[in-house]
């Protein structure tokens, strides 16, 4: 049991650096078992398909990511510093991933969202599902900082999607540029685009 456990865990290892990488329409099953060192009749024994096994990763890679939104967007700091730490976790992974890798990697969700939304229904429901628990998450801080009187919105939840496209924006110029440092203007547009009072965006600047 403990060995079919591991090949089912190094196909989706393999398939989720693949992913990342270079994206899902290149990749085929025979290169994904040979990344992962299992022979090809053991990747039909956990997956159906090629796209059973991109939502395997989608979700274990949103599992892993929301953690990580959900410990920064939470605690006894002000919401405002809150999202701040989102913009800046988001720049120190790019930059991560271009020290790993060679080049900025960008977000999984965003390039799988430009590769395969016309081509594979359920990739794209789940894609609009994990975009909009960000915007969940995004709105929850923003309205914390709006009880604050420290934000002006007139609709929570319409700002967090502006939050959560600029990030997204940002992170695809940051993939197109080669450059985490695109990420850098992020906060001072968000700081603007919610109408901050000037002396929270001094404190925040």
């Amino acid at each position: 049991m403990g060995r079919t456990s591991d090949a089912k865990d190094k196909i989706l290892s393999a398939a989720h650096s693949l992913i990342e990488q270079r994206g899902y329409s290149a990749l085929g099953v025979a290169e994904i078992c040979s990344t992962a060192g299992v022979p090809k009749g053991s990747f039909y024994h956990f997956f159906e398909s090629k796209e059973i096994l991109a939502l395997a990763v989608i979700d274990e890679h949103w599992a892993t990511e929301r953690r990580e939104w959900e410990a920064v967007l939470s605690g006894d700091t002000e919401p405002l510093q809150q999202l701040q730490r989102l913009f800046e976790a988001t720049e120190a992974r790019q930059l991560a991933g271009q020290e790993s890798c060679g080049a900025v990697v960008g977000c999984m969700f965003g390039n799988l969202s430009l590769e395969m939304s016309n081509q594979a229904e359920a990739v794209r429901k789940r894609l609009q599902e994990i975009f909009e628990e960000q915007v969940e998450l995004v709105a929850a801080a923003i309205g914390r900082a709006q009880d604050r009187g420290d934000v002006e919105v007139d609709d929570v939840r319409a700002a967090a999607r502006s939050v959560v496209a600029q990030l997204e924006g940002q992170v695809l110029f940051a993939k197109l540029y080669n450059r985490p440092s695109e990420l850098s203007s992020l906060w001072r547009s968000c700081l603007a685009l919610l109408r901050v009072r000037e002396d929270e965006v001094v404190a925040h600047a």
